[in-house]
């Protein structure tokens, strides 16, 4: 992932119902949600979901779909994943964790 991608994603995060609507869509996973079910589940209104999953797309975390007349937002899990590995890159003095150990690793 290059750094541009990771700053525009986290960007997109840094914003508490965006991060709610990210974090909801992750718990529903592949099959998604409508933004009817995902509207009323966060108890907030369409057009402020448009606008948060808007800005979602434009950072490459959720992804939309038509299925028939209604839309599908799912999240982008390989772009999501794409993040959390480049955020993670230089742990452990760049030793992924896992091979380095849990006692090599007192930050993670």
């Amino acid at each position: 992932m290059e750094e541009q991608n990771a700053v525009t994603a986290l960007a997109a995060l840094a914003q508490p119902m965006r991060l709610r609507v990210f974090r909801t869509l992750v718990g529903a996973g592949p099959q998604g949600m409508t933004p009817g079910v995902l509207g009323s589940t966060l108890d907030v209104p369409a057009s402020t979901l448009s606008f948060h999953l808007k800005e979602l797309m434009h950072a490459g975390l959720v992804t939309q779909e038509r299925d028939g007349r209604h839309l599908i937002y799912r999240p982008a899990l390989v772009h999501m994943n794409a993040l959390l590995n480049y955020l993670a890159a230089h742990c452990c003095q760049g030793s992924p964790c896992a091979e380095a150990g849990p006692a090599a690793c007192t930050t993670c």
